[in-house]
């Protein structure tokens, strides 16, 4: 019966826990998502995508936003938790149920290594997968909202291999004065016509041409036409988006294959002249520390936050402790920001950061054993 009362009080703290975590990393985070989503609205208005490449592309960046939250509000969640069992003393309840207060610290410990295999698949499996998925819809979308890139009396570049300029617009998607220079390797169009009119939806999309003239240049031959009626198709031009695939969009495995052979272990072989290179190596560590080591900074948090314990609202050290330690949280999850830069810049710092999160968890675990079994 005892055991009993034991699991239902420690469910109680960590279910609270929990929904006010996720509760708290949902607001926040589609906060961050629509003013993130605001800003991608140049996707529209400057690169010529439609809206749904644009709800797509900015709906995958979602998880990347989450996994970057995850570490602050699981200190703030926690903090928050601790802090309003002890204001309702509700804190007391274990101690009065013979629950030891290090007991209390290793159930917190189990359940943050639950939130670190959750981090884990997002950061080291969904972000990857999101911001790749991203980066493929914008390969392989078209100019699928050609009408927001024409402007009168302006070049416009923002298609790839295209050039075009309109002198003036006579009424919605009919124009005057159209002058477009179309450039294929060594061949070069191009086109001049009086007036044209856009026909852009899900069936056709091109520039229907009049009274115009055509110049071909191909390996300095020009040869030249005039023509009533035209179709210029536009459906095969994409835009000057970055589309080459990052290394924050590659998969963790093919990360680590390149880091441990090619760099590590020097097997020439797995040199890869886009994948797998030397000057690659600074962003590989940093990239592994994000998704691989980051999260090891949990620990450091939760431990913490556990020295809460040692000072019950009784205490006279009750509000300034809760002030130190809450900074303390801040800088701790400052200084890992910090080391993902610093891990770039070589290999001693990146061998440093993999054991510097075990070595300091283990030391803050040691401190608080030794200063709950004084307050014994």
């Amino acid at each position: 019966m005892i055991e009993f009362n034991k699991k239902l009080i420690f469910k109680k703290f960590f279910s609270d826990n929990t929904y006010f975590f996720l509760s708290a990393i949902t607001t926040l985070g589609l906060i961050v998502w629509v003013i993130q989503a605001v800003n991608f609205l140049d996707f529209v208005t400057e690169d010529g995508h439609g809206l749904g490449i644009y709800f797509k592309y900015s709906l995958l960046n979602f998880p990347k936003i989450i996994s970057r939250l995850f570490p602050l509000i699981f200190f703030i969640s926690i903090f928050h938790t601790i802090n309003k069992f002890e204001q309702n003393n509700e804190l007391k309840i274990f101690w009065m149920n013979g629950i030891h207060k290090i007991k209390f610290v290793k159930n917190l410990i189990i359940y943050t290594m639950t939130a670190i295999i959750f981090l884990y698949f997002l950061t080291s499996l969904v972000v990857p997968w999101s911001q790749k998925k991203s980066r493929i819809y914008l390969q392989e979308s078209n100019i699928d909202f050609f009408p927001s890139l024409i402007s009168e009396k302006k070049f416009i570049d923002t298609v790839d291999q295209l050039t075009i300029y309109i002198e003036d617009k006579i009424e919605k998607e009919s124009y005057e004065n159209i002058f477009i220079k179309d450039t294929d390797k060594e061949k070069v169009k191009f086109i001049y016509a009086k007036s044209g009119k856009l026909i852009n939806n899900p069936d056709e999309r091109v520039f229907k041409l009049f009274n115009g003239k055509i110049i071909n240049v191909n390996d300095g031959r020009v040869t030249e036409f005039n023509f009533e009626t035209t179709n210029f198709d536009l459906s095969k031009y994409l835009t000057k988006s970055i589309t080459d695939f990052k290394l924050q969009e590659k998969n963790t495995k093919s990360i680590l294959d390149c880091y441990i052979n090619y760099f590590l272990l020097d097997k020439k072989y797995y040199y890869d002249v886009i994948n797998c290179n030397d000057p690659a190596i600074k962003e590989m560590q940093k990239e592994l520390f994000s998704r691989l080591i980051k999260p090891l900074f949990l620990p450091i948090l939760v431990l913490s936050l556990c020295i809460l314990l040692l000072y019950p609202k009784e205490n006279s050290n009750y509000r300034n402790s809760r002030i130190w330690i809450f900074l303390l949280g801040l800088s701790i999850i400052i200084f890992s920001e910090f080391s993902e830069s610093l891990t770039a810049r070589n290999f001693l710092y990146f061998k440093i950061s993999l054991i510097f999160p075990l070595i300091i968890s283990l030391t803050q675990y040691i401190f608080l054993k030794r200063k709950i079994n004084q307050q014994n």
